[in-house]
């Protein structure tokens, strides 16, 4: 996971460096607009387990928590192709720290991650409300332990995947300076390489200011252009792989099996180019996971870290789905959301309706890092996503 991100962060520079000039006419040539900001996110944590609710050492509710963030962010320059296609659009990198109140069973967790936001929509010249998505790790959680941390039955790792999602209102008293305020929902999990992963959830408000240095509010609409589509079709073909841990539930008791367990997979993703914003298609998902379908084969007699299983045949670890799909893409990062069912299965476990979100990281046009979360029923998690990607097809100007 932290390889990834750092790669994630790799994108930023190298998207940077190999991006194609566009050199309509009507085009001015600038640099691109860097900007640095501050922000400030108070929030609500939801009392998803008893942990939050006061059944832990402190003896009191967790239900707070804030966190400050310095951000770097760039929009790419007017002469560029993506600067001529996304004019308004903004990525970068952000460092926060966060404090749940509660530092000996929680931890203060420092957040490194990538964003990206724009507007949706412009209510004036100067005013518009935004959207902004955040990805990355938070480290320095203190995890569950049965002897030094019993109570904290949510949080197996110290270090979680940190997902944010942010709608605000964007000001520009002034051609170089922004204030914002809004909502923002965060996600916290170890994408089931550790247990628990019961997760952490919050909702709260964020208040920032942010300074330019460049032509932000020099840029015309009219590099708001459409480009022409001359192929209206793009395939993706991924691969991917990750490590996940299981546990099984019997009658009166669960365990958690010894271990880790292999996944790897393949996803082949047709999508119709509406714009250039929005993609959707179908995919053909297939996934072998060396966890599935342990419960019938375990070894009679053995229990707790002494558990031994029969390897099942393949075919009740292997699955093959059909998911529908959607896409919102933009400067070097797309985020795609999908919705399927296993229809070649055998096995409880992999008779699924399965819910992926993934972030594809482009290093080339056509090149692409994918890092992707499994969920089943929309509670239950699977495994991470973490492999490679390859577009076929492409937008044309």
């Amino acid at each position: 996971m932290i390889r990834m991100l750092l790669l994630l962060l790799l994108c930023l520079p190298v998207g940077l460096a190999a991006q194609d000039s566009v050199r309509p006419d009507s085009l001015s040539k600038g640099r691109p607009v860097h900007s640095i900001g501050l922000e400030a996110h108070p929030g609500y944590v939801f009392p998803t387990r008893s942990f939050f609710k006061g059944d832990n050492a402190a003896g009191k509710a967790i239900r707070t928590t804030v966190s400050a963030h310095l951000k770097y962010a760039f929009c790419f320059a007017p002469d560029t192709r993506l600067g001529w296609l996304y004019p308004h659009a903004y990525q970068g990198v952000g460092l926060a720290y966060n404090s749940f109140f509660n530092k000996a069973e929680v931890g203060t967790p420092v957040m490194l991650y990538v964003f990206q936001g724009a507007p949706i929509i412009r209510l004036a010249n100067r005013l518009s409300i935004d959207y902004e998505w955040n990805f990355g790790a938070a480290f320095g959680w203190e995890k569950y332990d049965p002897v030094d941390n019993p109570y904290n039955v949510v949080v197996g790792s110290r270090i979680n995947a940190y997902l944010n999602l942010g709608f605000f209102l964007n000001w520009q008293p002034t051609p170089d300076w922004r204030l914002t305020a809004g909502i923002d929902l965060a996600h916290y999990s170890n994408g089931n390489t550790n247990y628990p992963n019961s997760g952490v959830n919050t909702i709260g408000a964020r208040i920032g200011v942010t300074r330019s240095w460049g032509e932000t509010a020099r840029r015309e609409p009219v590099c708001e252009k459409t480009p022409i589509l001359k192929k209206r079709f793009c395939y993706d073909l991924i691969l991917y792989g990750s490590t996940r841990k299981r546990g099984l539930i019997f009658p009166d008791h669960g365990e958690l099996i010894p271990g880790r367990f292999a996944v790897a997979g393949l996803n082949f993703n047709p999508m119709y180019v509406v714009n250039k914003y929005f993609r959707a298609g179908l995919s053909l998902d297939a996934q072998y996971d060396e966890s599935a379908n342990l419960m019938e084969y375990l070894a009679e007699g053995t229990e707790g870290d002494e558990m031994r299983f029969y390897r099942p045949p393949f075919r009740e670890q292997f699955a093959v789905g059909l998911s529908l799909r959607a896409e919102l893409n933009m400067p070097i990062f797309s985020v795609n959301v999908g919705i399927g069912r296993n229809v070649i299965c055998k096995g409880t476990d992999t008779e699924v309706f399965y819910q992926i979100l993934a972030l594809k990281a482009f290093i080339t046009r056509r090149l692409f890092l994918h890092v992707g979360y499994q969920l089943s029923d929309f509670k239950n998690p699977n495994n991470l996503m973490l492999g490679l990607g390859w577009r076929f097809g492409q937008l044309q100007k």
